[in-house]
């Protein structure tokens, strides 16, 4: 089964994108995905502000 999420507001803080959806049983979630090249973090919230503040503190172990 493919994941078919419509981002939608999507705003980017550093190397790191920050973006709402909604998930396969309804409910609005955030997430936090860094870009950077073999980085790998990718988390989902329930809250915005939680996002938001992960994408702010993060930082890249790989340079």
């Amino acid at each position: 089964m493919t994941a078919n999420r419509r981002f939608r507001r999507v705003v980017r803080i550093g190397p790191v994108q920050v973006a709402t959806y909604y998930d396969g049983r309804g409910r609005e979630k955030h997430t936090a995905v860094c870009t950077a090249p073999r980085c790998g973090f990718a988390t989902d919230y329930d809250s915005r502000a939680a996002a938001e503040l992960a994408a702010r503190i993060h930082r890249c172990a790989v340079r």
